[in-house]
């Protein structure tokens, strides 16, 4: 990326996270260029709303496209779909970022960045972790609820941590003059599955025990449970070579203590019956934890009894 000039932007899935994201780079100036399918017809007449507790606002006009191939190259391609569309991605993504370029993948769970690293070539690729509680409540119209920080680290092909790049560290400083929070770390894999100790008890419980993320805290067995599978992960990391502090996860008990009540994505997702992101956020963690010998009982009830579930809805 130029130094001198603001990159452009390319958002693969405008909805709670590309969206707002997105959103907050255009009216920080920068060219952005939205691809999305539902909503196209509304975006392209009336543009992008945004809800949000550090100030609502509107994009009434914004580059709306609902073909890839309609995308003009861009310096960043932000991947903000669900996971279960990662099989658009190879005949979609190429096109989208130019050579040189940067992939930022805003996604969930484990072996994104390895999966579109297939098939990217000369692009820098970040993965990048969004904590931020956001929902898209109606056709190019989010509600941002509270947090909004990225933490991006870059990745690196055998998984281990690698110097921040300059890349990175330019991007991290666009999203800062967005007003968005930016952290940068150097392992990523790590950072994954710190985020996992968040995702996978609360997503998945949300679902299994059709709960808000402030039922499940307030419920004694149920808040007993999301802290041994918090631990259990904490685990699972630790076998798979990514140590993470023993205190992280009393952290993000008080970090969801403090939340406003809050719907999981997986939970929307559940309830609006569509397929829910289940390999990337159980399956993979517990393939890398079984290559790496070890059991994780309770992630595994967890995930076979979504799969269970995400079967029966999605017939």
């Amino acid at each position: 990326m130029d130094s001198n000039r603001l990159p452009s932007f390319a958002i693969v899935g405008t909805g709670a996270i590309g969206g707002f994201y997105g959103a907050r780079l255009q009216r920080a100036g920068h060219e952005v260029h939205f691809l999305l399918r539902g909503d196209f017809s509304h975006v392209r007449d009336h543009g992008l709303r945004i809800d949000s507790k550090d100030g609502d606002f509107v994009l009434p006009r914004v580059n709306a496209y609902d073909r890839a191939d309609a995308v003009p190259p861009c310096d960043v391609a932000v991947v903000a779909l669900k996971t279960v569309q990662n099989a658009l991605l190879p005949a979609i993504l190429p096109g989208l970022v130019k050579p040189g370029g940067v992939v930022l993948v805003l996604q969930n769970g484990l072996g994104a960045e390895e999966n579109i690293a297939g098939f990217v070539e000369n692009a820098h690729i970040v993965g990048g972790l969004c904590f931020i509680c956001s929902n898209k409540i109606g056709p190019g119209h989010i509600r941002h609820i509270d947090f909004g920080s990225i933490t991006m680290a870059p990745y690196s092909p055998n998984g281990l941590a690698a110097a921040t790049t300059s890349p990175v560290l330019k991007l991290a400083e666009h999203f800062k003059r967005a007003g968005i929070l930016v952290r940068t770390e150097t392992d990523l894999q790590a950072a994954r599955w710190k985020k996992l100790v968040w995702n996978i008890p609360y997503n998945g419980l949300s679902v299994v025990l059709n709960a808000t993320t402030d039922q499940l805290m307030k419920n004694g067995p149920s808040r007993d449970l999301v802290t041994n599978i918090m631990e259990e992960v904490v685990m699972g990391a630790a076998s798979c070579g990514h140590a993470i502090p023993p205190e992280y996860a009393a952290e993000m008990l008080e970090y969801t203590d403090s939340m406003p009540p809050y719907k999981t994505s997986m939970k929307i997702d559940y309830d609006e019956k569509r397929p829910l992101e289940i390999e990337s956020i159980f399956g993979n963690p517990l393939r890398a934890i079984c290559q790496a010998h070890g059991r994780s009982h309770r992630i595994e009830m967890l995930y076979r009894q979504l799969r269970y579930l995400n079967d029966r809805n999605c017939r």
